[in-house]
């Protein structure tokens, strides 16, 4: 286990409840945070990849989109390798291990989408979707829109309270007719219905 260590953007000294605050939910601390754990380059000071990552995101807030680009296409080809990796390993495993082929399988098909959605995102980079609007209505005072003619009112119409005409065959004759049904005896004797 690596012990955690003091942001490479925190002030000097001991640091304030706001100032940690501000460090930990810092992306570029994160950032750097991973990139350390995750690389094997030991001598990669902490103050050079804030200075790179700064120069990154500078780049990025002035519309340059380069680097965005290429790291997201190396995501994909990096995705595509691992799904067929991963669909060979599981070819390897199929006829004596199906679990751990199976398991394979669900690991590539899960890179696969992944690598669809990275580069859909990359596409939607490069062309942003073009988004087709039947109409937009901004004011920031009142505002009233009537489009076409107004449907009638039903409102006020007469409220009609019709009968049920299904109910019985006979006008106006009540269901229950108010009379009592003898009951069956219990040992009734049955006969077949031919």
């Amino acid at each position: 286990m690596v012990a955690k260590k003091k942001p490479a953007e925190a002030p000097q000294g001991k640091m304030t409840d706001d100032e940690t605050a501000q460090c930990v939910i810092n992306p570029r601390f994160w950032a750097i945070h991973t990139i350390k754990q995750w690389s094997d380059q030991p001598e990669l000071t902490d103050d050079a990849l804030a200075k790179e990552l700064h120069m990154q995101i500078e780049r990025v807030l002035n519309g340059n989109m380069r680097h965005a680009e290429a790291m997201l296409l190396m995501q994909a080809q990096t995705l595509d390798s691992i799904f067929y990796s991963l669909a060979c390993r599981a070819e390897e495993y199929i006829v004596y291990n199906m679990p751990t082929a199976e398991s394979c399988l669900k690991l590539a098909i899960k890179a696969q989408g992944q690598c669809r959605m990275t580069l859909e995102t990359l596409s939607n980079l490069k062309r942003p979707p073009v988004v087709f609007a039947a109409q937009a209505n901004i004011n920031n005072g009142n505002q009233q829109i009537n489009n076409g003619v107004p449907a009638p009112a039903t409102h006020t119409e007469e409220n009609k309270n019709q009968p049920n005409e299904l109910l019985t065959e006979i006008p106006n004759a009540t269901l229950d007719t108010g009379r009592t049904i003898e009951a069956i005896g219990v040992n009734s004797k049955l006969e077949a219905v031919g």
